[in-house]
C-alpha cells in the first residue's frame, strides 16, 4: 500500500488512544503511521516499537494523549514468529541483503534443539550494522550503506523462549519472546553460530507486544474500508498499554494535587511504577512509589475512560 497523498488533506482532529495495527510487508513503520494518522485524521501519533519494512505484524500506534505512553510499549517484551534459514548468510543478516557465505548444514533436529537451548535465557548481542541505532548523530545502516564499519558495544538481552515450531529442510520457523533490545536478525545469525553454520533471518512477523496481540490489531485496508466517522471505533484505550501496572483511585484532592506536579501520598509499601485515576474512575496519571509518596512522571490533560473488563480480570496482586 502507497504512502497517503499529499493533496486532498482533511482537518486535523485531536483524538486519543492505541490503534493495533498489522503492518503489512513492504512498508516502514513510519509509512504505516502515517497511512493510520492519515485515515484518522489525527493530529498527532507515534509508535511503541519500529518493524522494518520487510516485517509485518503487531505495529503499536498512538494516537493523542497516547503518545506521552509510547515511551513504555518501547519497554515491554515482544513475541515474533521467526523463519531463519539455516546454511546461508547474507550481508545484512535477513532476506534483503547479498549472500556471502553457503554452507549446508548437516546436523539433527537434536542439534537444533541444543542449540535454540543455548541461546535461552540472559545473552549478549552486538547491534547488527544494518539498524537504525544511532552512532555520533548518525543510524549505523548510513555508515554501512557507505562500506563503512563502526565499533559497536555488545548488549544484554532475555530470551524468554525460544522455540522451534516446524523445521521444512534447512528452514526454521521460530517463536521467539524477547526483552526490548533484541534484534532478531543477530539471532538468527547466533542460532547458525551454535550450530557451525551460516543462517540469516528470512522472514519476521511480530505477534505481541507486552500484553497486546496480534489477534486485536486491524489492517489498513480494513481501517480504509470503513466509514470515516466509524474508524475511531477501531481505537482502544490508552490504559491498554499500562495495564501490567499497579492501580490505585485518587480523591479528588490528590487528583488536584498531582494534576500540579505535586507528589502525593501513596501506601508505605508501594514501589515502582504505579497508574493513578480519579474519583471516577478514569486514568489521570502515571507516577513513581517511593519513600510513601506518588510522585507524577506523565500527567494526561484527557483522562481516559477505566477499562473495567480488563482490570476486572487483572488483579494486582497477580503483577510481578
Amino acid at each position: 500500500m502507497s504512502a497517503p497523498p499529499l493533496s486532498g488533506r482533511k482537518a486535523r482532529r485531536a483524538i486519543d488512544g492505541v490503534l493495533l495495527l498489522d503492518k503489512p510487508l513492504g512498508l516502514s513503520s513510519n509509512q504505516a503511521l502515517q497511512k493510520a494518522k492519515w485515515l484518522l485524521r489525527a493530529r498527532k501519533a507515534g509508535h511503541a516499537g519500529t518493524l522494518d519494512p520487510a516485517a509485518t505484524g503487531l505495529l503499536v500506534i498512538c494516537l493523542g494523549e497516547a503518545t506521552k505512553l509510547a515511551g513504555l510499549g518501547l519497554e515491554q517484551d515482544k513475541t515474533y514468529e521467526a523463519q531463519v534459514e539455516l546454511g546461508v548468510a547474507t550481508d545484512t543478516g535477513d532476506a534483503e541483503g547479498e549472500v556471502i557465505r553457503r554452507d549446508p548444514f548437516r546436523g539433527s533436529d537434536a542439534d537444533i534443539e541444543h542449540a535454540l537451548a543455548s541461546l535461552r535465557g540472559g545473552i549478549q548481542q552486538v547491534p547488527p550494522m544494518h539498524s537504525a541505532l544511532k552512532r555520533e548523530g548518525q543510524p549505523l545502516y548510513v555508515y554501512a550503506r557507505a562500506g563503512e564499519t563502526v565499533e559497536r558495544t555488545a548488549r544484554a538481552v532475555f530470551i524468554h523462549e525460544l522455540t522451534c515450531l516446524v523445521r521444512q529442510g534447512d528452514r526454521l520457523r521460530l517463536r521467539v519472546a524477547c526483552s526490548k533490545g533484541t534484534y532478531i536478525r543477530v539471532l538468527a545469525e547466533q542460532i547458525g553460530a551454535a550450530l557451525g553454520c551460516p543462517a540469516h533471518l528470512a522472514g519476521l512477523r511480530r505477534t505481541r507486544a507486552g500484553p497486546l496481540g496480534i489477534e486485536q490489531a486491524v489492517t489498513l485496508e480494513h481501517l480504509e474500508a470503513l466509514a470515516e466517522e466509524a474508524r475511531p471505533g477501531c481505537l482502544l484505550s490508552p490504559e491498554m498499554l499500562v495495564l501490567s501496572m499497579p492501580h490505585m483511585n485518587l480523591t479528588a484532592a490528590a487528583e488536584a494535587a498531582l494534576r500540579q506536579g505535586q507528589a502525593v501520598p501513596a501506601p508505605a509499601a508501594a514501589s515502582g511504577d504505579w497508574r493513578l485515576h480519579g474519583p471516577s474512575g478514569r486514568l489521570v496519571a502515571l507516577a513513581e512509589a517511593r519513600d510513601g509518596r506518588f510522585h507524577p512522571r506523565r500527567i494526561l490533560l484527557n483522562p481516559t475512560e477505566n477499562l473495567d473488563l480488563c482490570l476486572e480480570e487483572q488483579d494486582d496482586s497477580q503483577i510481578q
